[in-house]
């Protein structure tokens, strides 16, 4: 079975700070890369960030440059995607993603996506 399950997701003040995190079991981790989306109401589905087997980010969001980072654990299964000094316009349900090929920004090329985790921005 295969499973992508995201978590750490919540309300948010302005400037603050979360750590998402996706446990991927039920596919070769190491083979996949893996990216992360986020959606909000009304909008289209937009790549955040993405990163290779071997650890290396391939490419962020422009407008999350310098605040978020990606994070992998092949060894434990995980992928994290750090957020720091957030904004209301970050609002969104984040999702995960993995693919067995190159990294893209386009959600319609990933094989596997988790539940996605609510984060709201908001004072």
């Amino acid at each position: 079975q295969v499973q992508l399950v995201e978590s750490g997701g919540g309300l948010v003040q302005p400037g603050g700070s979360l750590r998402l995190s996706c446990a991927a079991s039920g596919f070769s981790f190491n083979d996949y890369r893996i990216g992360w989306f986020r959606q909000a109401p009304g909008k289209e589905r937009e790549g955040v960030s993405c990163i290779t087997y071997n650890y290396g980010s391939i490419y962020y969001l422009d407008s999350v440059k310098g605040r978020f980072t990606i994070s992998r654990d092949n060894a434990k299964n995980l992928v994290y995607l750090q957020m720091t000094s957030l904004k209301p316009e970050d609002t969104a349900v984040y999702y995960c993603a993995a693919r067995r090929k190159a990294c893209s920004d386009s959600a319609t090329v990933y094989d596997y996506w988790g539940q996605g985790t609510q984060v709201t921005v908001s004072s």
